[in-house]
């Protein structure tokens, strides 16, 4: 009964948190995506998957630190105490959101896989691509039912290129696109699309379409260094997007061509305007705040730490009753 009742109260505390939290992020994420936009395209995508995750990473954060630690420690294990059907509902959903996340996520892997296994079938190496920091990442030629030119993988990554893309793309034009989806490598997009799978929630469709579409622009500020070749950008896009009609994208991929065409003009009038200003490095915060903001917080947790879970076992036993 005393695991029950731990279990029934750490998914309630996490299920309460995670939708309180997501509400107000649909409440409010607009405006602020209207602030980032005024920003650069990577700050942008940035803010907007930061806002997204916010809710999982705190309620799962909470529960962690504060709600199953005040259990363990303050509630009697012997009392043979009921459980409210309140506890055991908000209990239940939380459970249910975790499973719902999981599944979700399980589920894009696993046709990832299969498509990705599918185009393998006959694919080849013909070059590669370097990332800076990272292993170079294996560029493969692949059938007709590929998509023209896409990043696919989460651990080893790689580049997609169909034997259509090459013909058509001149050798700047192919450069520049084989350097847009190196960033999203770079970036680790695909992982991003998993953890979007895995905090799935009613209502926040809206920013995690805007979150892909900040990606694209900002992958495309990253594979351009000049005007010139910001055009062989633009110009590999208008080219892929008349090479095959639009269809939906495979899951956990990221595709030079894959947006609505509203989307994919709005890129390719981004590029034509490009100007040196979108490539000017922004203003970082020193790491020593970041330290110091730590270390506040942590000596904070630390003095108060008891008093809290005190705090946070009454309101977990008015939540049981």
């Amino acid at each position: 009964m005393f695991a029950m009742r731990g279990i029934a109260v750490s998914f309630s505390i996490f299920f309460i948190l995670y939708s309180v939290l997501s509400v107000a992020i649909c409440l409010v994420w607009r405006r602020l995506w209207l602030y980032g936009q005024q920003q650069p395209a990577r700050q942008c995508a940035d803010l907007l998957f930061i806002l997204r995750m916010v809710p999982f990473v705190v309620a799962t954060g909470v529960t962690l630190v504060f709600a199953v630690p005040s259990f363990l420690l303050l509630e009697p294990r012997a009392v043979e105490e009921s459980m409210g059907a309140g506890a055991v509902m908000l209990g239940c959903c939380g459970m249910a959101v975790m499973l719902a996340g999981a599944w979700k996520a399980a589920a894009a892997l696993v046709r990832v896989t299969r498509t990705v296994a599918r185009w393998s079938s006959e694919a080849r190496v013909i070059d590669s691509c370097d990332v800076g920091y990272q292993q170079p990442v294996a560029v493969m030629r692949t059938s007709a039912a590929a998509p023209p030119l896409t990043a696919a993988g989460i651990l080893r990554p790689r580049v997609w290129l169909s034997g259509a893309a090459e013909f058509v793309l001149t050798e700047r034009e192919l450069q520049s696109a084989l350097r847009h989806e190196v960033v999203h490598v770079r970036r680790r997009d695909n992982l991003r699309k998993l953890l979007l799978r895995l905090v799935a929630f009613p209502g926040l469709a809206r920013l995690e379409s805007a979150w892909r579409q900040a990606t694209e622009m900002a992958a495309d500020d990253a594979a351009v260094s000049n005007a010139s070749e910001a055009l062989d950008l633009a110009a590999a896009v208008i080219k892929l997007s008349r090479l095959t009609p639009f269809v939906p994208p495979a899951e956990l991929t990221t595709a030079l061509v894959h947006s609505p065409a509203e989307s994919v003009n709005a890129r390719v009038e981004r590029l034509i305007a490009w100007t040196e200003r979108r490539q000017t490095p922004s203003k970082r915060y020193s790491l020593g705040y970041t330290l110091c903001a730590a270390v506040a917080l942590v000596a904070t947790l630390t003095v108060t730490y008891s008093e809290v879970l005190v705090r946070v076992h009454a309101a977990t036993e008015w939540l049981v009753r």
